[in-house]
């Protein structure tokens, strides 16, 4: 098949969507299909460069929805040349672009909604929910309306998705997600990281490694931490990713406040060896995150064999849960402290057992090749259906 992978940007960071379609565009090339990508960024940012991809740049792009006018005239030109386009994430530009330039051309698109329906979003900002309506019946229902199908990559992201907005139609999908396996030579990444952080070895490392963002939980972490701190032995946290200004200085204030400062490390944005050298060298992975429609880092910390502390909140905790890959608790500062009391109680040949079932876990259910394969076995399937009726709908309050 020949695949246009459509997405809002390719920057490291704006986290786990932009990876997953880098990831998704070599393990569907490695099928055998033809796959390139088109981005709103300006054509000269220096991450488009992709070893083996053809991308492009259809930007600069103009605020934060990203409008630009190269976008549908380019879609209207290229998009013939594709069996399917794939629209990665919703509230910005490229998705109407495709609504507008593909409609009349025959050419299917589909959309992956990666989380952006779920309802917390309208729980925790509703003034930005309100200036969604906006412009959702003229664009992002319609978006959805049309496409050929809604992708999600959970049953439970589907199920939250109906709740956000009453006007809601949409063909709906479940299809798996994943990501690549890491390197497999450990022992020269974790030193290579400590020999960058040459303070934190020897010490039980406690890992958040994402973007530094509200609706991670950070805040949760600091506390629980420091409900435990003096039973926690050499335990030390250590929150790698990027982060606003604003967002950094009151959680450092945090630490500060709880008397952690001293074993809390704010590692910055970790990138290739040095990142999956701080998954090596962590003891446990931890997300207690209040909104998290996958979590990529989540699935990299299991494909390192780290097991996992999560909330359940994390849309994959019930396979962690049912797999024993880690331990998982409410969104909450209590359930936080759970999550890691019962990991340090944990002895030697328990939390060896646990990293056997996280590497496990991840072969099992999370490689980026099981998702390019159940990808293209749904562009296959709906290629071959000689209509396209809307079989199914969706119209539920928000409430």
């Amino acid at each position: 098949m020949r695949i246009l992978q459509l997405t809002a940007t390719l920057d490291p960071e704006a986290g786990g969507p932009a990876e997953g379609v880098r990831q998704s565009v070599q393990a569907l090339s490695a099928l055998g299909h033809r796959v390139e990508i088109a981005s709103l960024d300006a054509p000269d940012a220096p991450f488009l460069a992709q070893p083996g991809a053809i991308v492009t740049g259809l930007g600069p792009p103009q605020g934060k929805y990203g409008r630009t006018p190269h976008a549908v005239p380019w879609l209207r030109e290229h998009g013939p040349r594709f069996d399917a386009v794939v629209v990665n994430g919703l509230w910005q530009y490229h998705g109407f672009a495709a609504w507008r330039a593909l409609r009349g051309l025959g050419v299917p698109y589909y959309v992956f909604a990666h989380g952006m329906l779920d309802p917390w979003f309208k729980r925790a900002y509703p003034l930005k929910h309100l200036k969604k309506w906006l412009y959702w019946p003229w664009a992002e229902y319609r978006v959805l309306r049309d496409a050929r199908a809604v992708l999600f990559t959970t049953e439970e992201e589907r199920v939250l998705a109906r709740q956000s907005f009453w006007l809601y139609r949409a063909r709906e999908q479940v299809v798996s997600y994943g990501t690549a396996a890491p390197p497999a030579h450990a022992a020269p990444l974790r030193a290579a990281f400590f020999a960058a952080r040459p303070e934190l070895e020897g010490k039980r490392l406690i890992l958040f490694l994402g973007r530094i963002h509200p609706k991670k939980g950070c805040d949760l972490l600091l506390r629980a931490f420091a409900n435990l701190a003096q039973r926690a032995g050499d335990a030390h946290l250590v929150l790698a990713g990027p982060g606003s200004d604003d967002t950094l200085a009151a959680l450092r204030d945090e630490a500060r406040r709880a008397g952690i400062e001293a074993r809390v490390t704010w590692a910055g944005m970790l990138k290739g060896e040095l990142k999956w050298g701080a998954f090596y060298a962590a003891d446990a992975f931890v997300l207690p995150s209040h909104q998290e429609n996958f979590g990529i880092a989540v699935v990299e910390a299991l494909a390192c064999g780290v097991p996992v502390l999560i909330s359940d909140k994390v849309n994959i905790w019930r396979e962690v849960a049912g797999d024993g890959a880690g331990f998982v608790a409410p969104d909450t500062v209590a359930g936080t402290e759970r999550n890691l009391r019962r990991w340090f109680a944990l002895d030697e040949q328990a939390r060896t057992r646990m990293r056997a079932r996280a590497a496990a876990t991840f072969r099992e259910r999370f490689t980026v090749e099981a998702h390019a394969r159940r990808l293209v076995d749904v562009l296959e399937a709906d290629a071959a259906r000689p209509t396209y009726p809307l079989e199914r709908s969706a119209r539920l309050s928000s409430s």
